[in-house]
């Protein structure tokens, strides 16, 4: 069954960096569109970062263009997300998320809060 589990959150200050790691099974990663989506506390969930299968298409939420970077490594299955320069408005799970067989699956999420 699809799998994807998130790794690489925490607290983190104004200014900082971190990197997430979701690590995909269950379905042809390198064929596979792969996202990076947010919740914040009161908010709806909303699109961070996109990224196609094979070298394709990469987009980003206007709100972190500039500051994230979206990549993947289809030897290991794995989607990354590269946060620099992080706001407390930043502060959110984030989760790992795939669209097969006209089903969206997701992970289990991973809080980055951005506080001094």
């Amino acid at each position: 069954q699809v799998q994807l589990v998130e790794s690489g959150g925490g607290l983190v200050q104004p200014g900082g960096s971190l990197s997430l790691s979701c690590a995909a099974s269950g379905f042809t990663f390198s064929s596979s569109a792969m996202n990076w989506y947010r919740q914040a506390p009161g908010k709806e969930r909303e699109l961070v970062a996109a990224i196609a299968s094979a070298g394709g298409s990469i987009n980003y939420a206007m709100s972190v263009k500039g500051r994230f970077a979206i990549s993947r490594d289809d030897a290991k299955n794995i989607v990354y997300l590269q946060m620099n320069s992080l706001k407390p408005e930043d502060t959110a799970v984030y989760y790992c998320n795939t669209v097969k067989w006209g089903r969206a699956y997701w992970g289990q999420g991973t809080q980055v809060t951005v506080s001094s």
